[in-house]
């Protein structure tokens, strides 16, 4: 067959059967509006549209940045592997206040400023591995949009302008507040806006600014200005997936005021506009207070990254709940980083031997026969996979379960492996490719996938560790070294403290026969009193793959 033809096949094979999975087990979902779960049903049969708001870029993007793209990476990827052609659109904020001050504060120009970090940002997220939006507008580019939008609500009579600003009058709109409960009086005029003495209600909020000297301004009906901070995302999504469509995304702060002003703002300008599910990610928290650039008690992608492997990171990230508060912790960090390398290390190892047991794996089209603990993983492994992503998205319970169970099924098969001679080993390698296919799929709906080889990411990993611990692998191979001497001194009792001084650096010895190899471990002194934040895992302390066949 053409191998194209047989590419398409087997695409239409997959949609086939997610479609079937779509039936199986309905996918259902948290809608802030109505608080309660629901099942999701797109207004488009096969097709979602989803707009997920943006960050403002005028500095390095934070770790509660990086919750929200990947929460919504993972909603995206989990709909595409549903079967769905998903419309995903993601903006940039790169005009507003905090911008202009940071450009005044270095000398740039605002648009520039904010572009330098618009890119930054997405070197973060490419890091992240979160998939890159269908649209990522910026508020830049769609002026015409946003000033259209203005138009139609102040000639419907829920925008009135004053000196050349425009505001939204919110007591022509008697639904405010349906997203959040929140009364007027709580709107503390906008949130990043002083209280106006011109306005009607003190609650109404801005849509057009007018020029202030030395800010970036565009031409008005109105005069010269910018636009306010909520304009922007019911004038884009309306761009770009019209006044309905399916999901509304953001941080747990957007609801109020940002998002309870985009539902007044978009059914003024279109009373049919209607956004079928609201959903919104938890807060990361530092010491329990939310983290925050105006707070000052933020760690930037970055700085993680510096220490933490960013697939590491990833994990830590989904090993809560998306809308439970996720507490900063180096202990869940160094426990996710050690998982990570675990599944890795385990697929590799896997990898490896499929590779050279190639010759002996048959081509002949016939479905693999595989051992009944086999089936009986795989069976697990996707039915739990589905029920507990069909509930919500509830990642933190899919990395253990039946997912850990495979790993070790895996490790298990590669001992039987070197046990058994070349002529009873056909089933159990057919078992280990089938079952390292699930896993992988399972990893690659996660963002967990890896973009290189797995000898790369364990390299990845181990070097971060040695950056956390102090040290070079040359002074590890030294110790290691010096460590065989005390042992064949039979020194027993310093051989084992200088394993418990590398390991209390988050650094394990591993003695196989008469060799010894380092891998990256949890520091021993933070394996205690961990109080995970709710919502949270802590992942279970992973066999080795080493100790797994041994």
């Amino acid at each position: 067959m053409d191998p194209s033809k047989q590419e398409t096949n087997q695409k239409k094979a997959s949609k086939t059967m997610a479609k079937k999975e779509t039936q199986e087990f309905q996918f259902v979902v948290y809608n802030t509006m109505t608080q309660q779960k629901e099942v999701f049903k797109p207004k488009t049969p096969g097709k979602v549209r989803m707009y997920v708001c943006g960050v403002t870029a005028y500095d390095f993007s934070h770790l509660g940045h990086a919750r929200a793209a990947v929460s919504f990476d993972v909603l995206y990827r989990y709909l595409k592997h549903l079967g769905y052609e998903v419309t995903y659109v993601r903006n940039f904020t790169d005009v507003d206040d905090k911008i202009i001050r940071r450009a005044n504060e270095t000398g740039e120009d605002p648009i520039s400023l904010s572009d330098r970090y618009c890119k930054e940002y997405n070197i973060d997220m490419s890091d992240l591995q979160c998939l890159s939006p269908t649209h990522e507008p910026r508020v830049s580019d769609h002026m015409e949009q946003i000033k259209d939008m203005i138009t139609q609500i102040i000639n419907k009579d829920f925008g009135y302008v004053v000196d050349g600003d425009v505001f939204f009058a919110v007591d022509k709109f008697p639904n405010y507040g349906k997203l959040s409960g929140q009364k007027l009086e709580n709107n503390r005029a906008g949130e990043r806006v002083a209280v106006d003495s011109r306005k009607r209600n003190p609650s109404d909020f801005a849509l057009w600014k007018a020029a202030k000297p030395g800010e970036p301004s565009w031409d008005s009906p109105w005069g010269p200005g910018r636009p306010g901070w909520h304009i922007e995302c019911s004038a884009m999504s309306a761009h770009y997936l019209s006044f309905k469509f399916d999901i509304h995304g953001g941080g747990l702060d957007l609801i109020f005021p940002h998002h309870e002003n985009e539902i007044a703002q978009s059914c003024a300008a279109c009373e049919e506009s209607d956004v079928s599910y609201w959903m919104h990610n938890g807060h990361v928290t530092n010491n329990n207070e939310k983290m925050s650039k105006s707070l000052g008690n933020f760690f930037t992608i970055r700085q993680i990254t510096e220490r933490y492997h960013p697939l590491a990171l990833r994990y830590f990230l989904i090993n809560a709940h998306y809308r439970s508060p996720l507490n900063y912790s180096v202990v869940q960090l160094e426990g996710a980083s050690d998982a990570v390398f675990y599944i890795y290390q385990t697929l590799k190892d896997c990898q490896d031997a499929l590779l050279q047991l190639q010759e002996e794996m048959p081509n002949d089209g016939k479905p693999a026969r595989i051992s009944p603990d086999a089936k009986e993983c795989i069976s697990k492994l996707r039915n739990e996979f589905q029920v507990k992503m069909s509930d919500d998205l509830s990642t933190s319970l899919i990395l253990t379960g039946a997912f850990l169970e495979a790993l070790k099924l895996v490790n298990n098969l590669l001992t039987m492996l070197k046990k058994q001679q070349k002529r009873q080993r056909l089933l159990v390698i057919q078992s280990l490719k089938e079952v390292e296919k699930e896993v992988t799929k399972i990893l690659d709906v996660l963002g967990l996938q890896l973009p290189c080889s797995y000898n790369e990411a364990l390299l990845q990993l181990k070097e971060k560790a040695l950056t956390r611990a102090g040290l070079v692998e040359d002074d590890v191979i030294r110790l290691i070294n010096e460590r065989a001497e005390v042992r064949r001194n039979k020194d027993f009792l310093k051989s084992d403290q200088m394993r418990a001084h590398l390991q209390a650096k988050g650094i394990a010895l591993m003695d196989v026969g008469t060799e010894t190899f380092w891998r990256p471990c949890v520091p021993v002194q933070q394996e205690s009193g961990i109080v995970p934040s709710e919502g949270q895992k802590v992942p279970p302390k992973p066999e080795t793959a080493e100790e797994c066949r041994s």
